[in-house]
């Protein structure tokens, strides 16, 4: 086991060969990662693949080559055993909620893992009694602020207790108070976290940092090496070459 590594739990995702076409661009370019540490962030410029590696790791897309599993599980090809070892929290909650009410919301995931009516229910009721949300329960979600939302989309995660959970940029657009908040809540998670992020200061406590360009590893190390170098590249790139590009 790596130092800091979580494999006794059997968490983890493996990414062998994979590669993945968006369109005409190539996302990801034969990549080939064991993510084992508890906390693991994803660094990178704007189209360097971040945003389609949560997906792949989530099993939203599948690769064109290469393989992709979590908790020993080809995430693509077992949708069903899937949803039991990995989560994601997008960057927007309104493409992740799909019902009117916060129970709903909580509920669904509960029935997609085989739980009754009730059960799911109890459940739901459950999870927002333990962040001391009871009162949301019903609750229109279009009434709750873009942070009371994300915190609707993580309980609706964690309800269905995956080993690993992806955050998708899961602070972008939310002010400083929400976004400690929802740090807070994300810092005391038992479960694995996969962080992609653009913003390096959210990533320096973690235990490894990935750095994508062009949907390949620039590098991959400890969090403080890693975000150090990826500053200064990005300090020292001509703003204007990027606009025109």
């Amino acid at each position: 086991m790596q130092a800091g590594g979580i494999s006794e739990t059997g968490a983890g995702a493996r990414l062998t060969g994979v590669s993945c076409r968006l369109g005409a661009r190539q996302a990801i370019d034969g990549l080939t990662l064991d993510l084992t540490e508890r906390r693991i962030g994803v660094v990178g410029r704007n189209g360097s693949g971040k945003s389609t590696l949560a997906r792949l790791v989530c099993g939203l897309i599948a690769p064109d080559a290469g393989t992709v599993r979590v908790g020993g599980v080809d995430v693509a090809s077992d949708r069903a055993a899937a949803i039991r070892q990995v989560g994601i929290l997008f960057q927007n909650p309104d493409h992740q909620i799909i019902f009117p009410t916060v129970e709903e919301e909580l509920a669904f995931g509960l029935g997609q893992l085989g739980q009754g009516r009730d059960a799911a229910r109890q459940g739901a009721h459950a999870m927002l009694k333990r962040f001391g949300r009871a009162h949301w329960a019903y609750r229109a979600v279009h009434t709750l602020s873009q942070g009371q939302r994300h915190l609707v989309c993580l309980m609706a995660v964690l309800a269905m207790e995956p080993r690993l959970i992806v955050l998708d940029e899961p602070f972008a657009g939310l002010d400083i108070p929400t976004t400690r908040a929802l740090g807070r809540y994300l810092d005391g998670l038992d479960q694995q976290l996969l962080h992609i992020s653009h913003d390096p200061a959210a990533l320096t406590r973690y235990d490894r940092v990935l750095w994508l360009e062009a949907g390949r590893l620039a590098m991959d190390g400890p969090a403080g090496t890693v975000l150090a170098a990826f500053t200064e590249a990005m300090e020292a790139r001509d703003d204007r070459t990027d606009l025109a590009d």
